[in-house]
């Protein structure tokens, strides 16, 4: 169990650029959002799950440390990979998918 940051190398990514990632590995995106400061209680999920971050900021936390998420980064959380998460301070917009398997 463990959790990927991939920092976003390249110029921002649009939505557009975000959802071909996701249509080329073949899995459904989901969007949503929260407003600044907002946090996510520590949980975990069945399945792998892929995000990215479209705009602003948030950070996970998780049993090997914090990673925050910035515009075009991108996080990969194995399956039962406990994490919480607090929001930046300017909200953040992401797109996530799980990866079934």
């Amino acid at each position: 169990m463990s959790a990927r940051l991939t920092p976003n190398s390249g110029p921002p990514l649009s939505r557009e650029d975000l959802l071909a990632r996701f249509a080329e590995a073949g899995l459904r995106p989901r969007w949503w959002g929260n407003a600044a400061g907002d946090e996510y209680g520590s949980h975990a999920h069945e399945h792998h799950k892929v995000l990215y971050c479209l705009e602003g900021s948030i950070t996970f936390h998780t049993e090997e440390g914090d990673l925050e998420l910035r515009p075009g980064d991108r996080l990969d959380l194995d399956a039962d990979t406990a994490h919480a998460a607090t929001v930046g301070p300017n909200g953040v917009t992401c797109v996530e998918a799980y990866v079934e398997g």
